[in-house]
Parts: structure tokens; C-alpha cells; sequence
């Protein structure tokens, strides 16, 4: 029990350490640019965020290290399952996995028949001057949220679609959700491709700046991942958060930097719709595709992502514990 005691205390004090680092580059961090008030007031709120997160962390570690640890022991069965989610869409139709490679293409000429033809929407002036084909600006804020809005639709319903397996006692149910995640990983890889081509249809040709598109992605993957074991778990006993959902996709749409520029928003306001998490991705996108911004240059921002998924994915994951003894009795 001492001994138990013992490491417990060790890996409270690493993470009060940690969280003490990070603390301190926040509170270093400065911007000559920014406002003083506005700087004072994230790092304050940062700095909170982070606190809070690490006594959280530190009451429930062995509750919140089994789930990484069991995802991580099933990685073969998850992949394998993976792939036979993503075949058994297209199961039964003559072309197969080529329609998911159809439904990104279809969605991107579509969207340049109409923005660059029919309403000859040509370019989108950003903030600092940047002016980019508007088609190529709306495709790269569509690409990653097409995909939050799969993983997130799909991995909410991963254990009602298995319920079968989550009747199985020895089966391991913690991998459901992510196994629909890694599903839409599939399309949302392909749909990468098709915008790195039409970004070179327009000149801006692939430089070491595109690489990040792959952090973003791991970035959306995280939070999709988080969100859908808070998800799942619930839409279990509540069957309304699937419409909800629905609703607060196609709100959070509109709310998103996506059809329109973040710059288009007074200052006072931006702070607010930052505190969507998606702002950042989507943002992360677009700096990748063709404004040769660095993901660290935005410090404040990936500070504010990074604890806000984190805390989230540690709800999720007490969340999920606490109503998995129950969800083969309600399926």
C-alpha cells in the first residue's frame, strides 16, 4: 500500500512540475503586438485552464491512464476493425471505396462551379493583405471540417452500431469509438490530396509549410477522439444528443471561420469565437496551405487548444468508466 502511495505521489509532483514549466513559459511569453490587456488576461486564463487540468489529472491518474493504456494494447484489433468499418460502407456497390474518393472531388468542382463560375467569387482578401482564390480559401476550412463533422457523427453512434459487441463481455468496448475515427481518417486523407492539388492549380505549390496540414489533422483527430468517448457514452442513455448534435454541427458551421474570414470580426469579439476549438484547426489549414505561418507562432492559441482538448478527453474518459458497467444493460 506504501508502495502504491508512493509512486502515486511521485506522479503528482511530475505533474505538478510539468504544469509548472509550461506555467512559466506562459507567463514569459510576450507579444510586443498585442494588446497589454488582452496578453494579461490570456495568460491569466491560460495559466487557470492548466491549474485546473492538473489537479484533475492528478486525483483521477489511474482512472484517466487505463483508457490510453487499453487503446494502446488493442492498436492490431483496432486497425483490423478500422479497415472493415471503412469496406463495409461500400459493401454491396459496383464501385466500392471509390465512391469515397468520388464524394470529395464531387464536393470541391462543386463548390468551384459555383463560387468561381456562377457567382465569379475570384479571390478573398485576409487579414495582412493576402489575397487567395476564394474557392481554394472555403476548400481549405471545408477539408478539416468535413472530417470533425464525420468522426464526430460517426463516433458518437459507434456503440450503438456495434451493440452487438458491447454485449460481448470479453470484448473491449473503449475501442469502438476510435475504430469509426480511424474509419473517416481514410476519407479525410484522400480529401488532403485533392486540396493540395488545387492549391498547385493555383500556384501555391507545396513547401515545407504543408506538412503541418498533417499536425492539424492529428490535432482534429484528438479532439474528435475526446469529444466522441463524452459522446458515445451518453447518446447511450439519451438518444436526443444525436439531434442535437446535428444541430450544433450545422450551427457551429456558420460560427467557424469557414465561409467567411476571422478578420471580418470586430477585436472585441475574437476572443470569443476562439474559444471554438476549430477556429484554430481550421485557421491551422488555411496558414498551411498558403499563408507560411508556423502552428507555434500562434502560441496563445495552440496553449488554448491543446489544455482545452486535453481536459475534455479527461471527462470523456471518466465519463465513459462510469456508464460502461451499464451500456449492455440499455442496448
Amino acid at each position: 500500500m506504501n508502495h502504491n502511495r508512493k509512486h502515486k505521489l511521485i506522479r503528482i509532483l511530475i505533474v505538478i512540475f510539468f504544469c509548472g514549466l509550461i506555467a512559466g513559459v506562459i507567463l514569459l511569453h510576450d507579444n510586443p503586438l498585442a494588446d497589454p490587456i488582452t496578453e494579461r488576461l490570456k495568460k491569466i486564463c491560460a495559466c487557470v485552464l492548466l491549474a485546473f487540468g492538473a489537479v484533475i489529472f492528478s486525483v483521477y491518474y489511474d482512472r484517466l491512464t487505463i483508457l490510453p493504456k487499453e487503446l494502446w494494447q488493442s492498436r492490431k484489433m483496432i486497425w483490423k476493425l478500422a479497415k472493415n468499418d471503412f469496406k463495409k460502407r461500400y459493401a454491396g456497390s459496383y464501385l466500392g471505396f471509390i465512391w469515397a474518393m468520388v464524394q470529395p472531388i464531387v464536393t470541391v468542382v462543386m463548390y468551384w462551379i459555383v463560387f468561381d463560375k456562377v457567382f465569379n467569387t475570384r479571390s478573398q482578401l485576409l487579414a495582412g493583405g493576402i489575397e487567395v482564390p476564394y474557392v481554394l480559401f472555403l476548400t481549405s476550412g471545408l477539408v478539416p471540417w468535413f472530417y470533425f463533422q464525420e468522426a464526430l457523427v460517426n463516433g458518437t453512434s459507434g456503440l450503438i452500431e456495434y451493440n452487438y459487441l458491447v454485449k460481448k463481455v470479453v470484448f473491449n468496448i473503449s475501442i469502438l469509438p476510435i475504430i469509426k475515427l480511424i474509419a473517416a481518417t481514410f476519407i479525410h486523407l484522400f480529401f488532403m490530396v485533392i486540396l493540395i492539388i488545387l492549391s498547385a492549380s493555383y500556384g501555391y505549390y507545396p513547401n515545407i509549410y504543408m506538412l503541418q496540414i498533417i499536425y492539424y489533422s492529428f490535432c482534429t483527430f484528438l479532439l474528435v477522439l475526446a469529444a466522441s468517448y463524452l459522446t458515445s457514452a451518453i447518446v447511450v442513455f439519451f438518444k436526443d444528443l444525436t439531434q442535437i448534435i446535428a444541430i450544433v454541427l450545422q450551427v457551429g458551421m456558420w460560427a467557424t471561420p469557414i465561409l467567411w474570414d476571422i478578420s471580418m470580426v470586430p477585436d472585441q469579439l475574437k476572443p470569443i469565437f476562439k474559444l471554438n476549438p476549430m477556429v484554430y484547426i481550421v485557421e491551422g489549414f488555411r496558414n498551411s496551405m498558403y499563408g507560411d505561418i508556423w502552428f507555434f507562432e500562434h502560441f496563445y492559441s495552440s496553449t488554448y487548444f491543446w489544455i482545452f482538448t486535453v481536459m475534455i478527453f479527461c471527462l470523456g474518459s471518466l465519463v465513459f468508466k462510469r456508464l460502461r458497467p451499464h451500456f449492455a444493460d440499455v442496448l
